[in-house]
């Protein structure tokens, strides 16, 4: 594998791609935990850990000249037997993601993993009808204190002349993350979520006690049983009652002073007729 692409394509990471991948991940492990937790023989515990799982998708964006943007992402289903992708939901998510973001296309694929395999490869060409030279997003899940750097690596694919075959081998690009507020906002919040020990996405918040509240809380319990008595419905119904009433007068006064101005409309109009014909006021 080339150590840096040669391509110059410059490319930009929007946060919501790495909270994406790292959702699916984290879902799809919480999922098989039970599975892993629970074995069924006695000598069990002895059996090697199993690998974490590999989760697979799309990674959609704007390609400007030589700057490639890369927006958003979609899960893909992958049958990592038969190292193949499913087409049919692969072409129902893009016409899906084609009816919302028009402008969007298929720049590539994440995955997660330490490093890039061999069966990517099979993968990576398959998307290759969609878009002729795919980006590979890798997102390693391992955590690493010491590691400052986000722990994503972008490929590209070039092909090389190795031992006189030519060759398609994933290269190495550099990136830049690029957000905007919505994107910060969102970013900002997540970071300041606490795991639980489990490693999962639940959160855990310590929210203080305010026995002040509590007692509050408790007053306004022991009150609600007693809209259930005669003298509330009384009350409420002389409320609903006045209300209505004042409502019917409102529209009463409203009829009567549209009744005066054509009233007077038509005083006005008979009045000028009576100086002609010398007849009285109808009113």
């Amino acid at each position: 594998m080339a150590s840096s692409s040669s391509s110059g394509l410059t490319f930009k990471l929007h946060p919501l791609v790495i909270v994406n991948i790292s959702d699916h991940y984290t879902r799809v492990k919480s999922q098989s935990l039970p599975t892993q937790a629970a074995p069924n023989s006695a000598d069990a515990s002895s059996l090697p850990p199993a690998p974490p799982p590999r989760v697979f998708g799309c990674v959609i964006g704007v390609q400007r000249g030589r700057t490639v943007e890369i927006f958003n992402s979609f899960e893909l289903l992958y049958d990592p037997s038969a190292h193949s992708l499913d087409r049919a939901f692969l072409e129902k998510k893009q016409e899906l993601y084609k009816k919302v973001f028009p402008n969007f296309y298929i720049l590539g694929w994440y995955s997660t993993g330490s490093d890039a395999q061999e069966s990517d490869m099979v993968i990576h060409k398959a998307l290759m009808d969609i878009n002729e030279s795919p980006v590979y997003v890798l997102l390693n899940p391992s955590i690493n204190p010491a590691q400052k750097d986000l722990p994503i690596t972008i490929y590209e694919s070039e092909l090389h002349v190795i031992d006189g075959i030519p060759q398609l081998i994933f290269v190495r690009s550099s990136y830049t993350i690029e957000t905007v507020e919505a994107e910060r906002i969102s970013v900002d919040h997540v970071a300041h979520l606490k795991p639980s020990d489990g490693g999962s996405a639940a959160t855990q918040w310590d929210i203080p006690c305010e026995n002040s509240l509590l007692r509050q809380v408790s007053s306004l319990l022991r009150r609600l049983p007693a809209i259930e008595s005669e003298k509330f419905q009384d009350d409420f119904l002389m409320e609903y009652n006045d209300t209505l009433l004042i409502t019917y007068l409102a529209m009463f006064t409203n009829c009567t002073s549209t009744m005066n101005e054509l009233v007077d409309k038509f005083n006005t109009a008979y009045d000028r007729h009576s100086r002609r014909g010398g007849r009285t006021a109808f009113i």
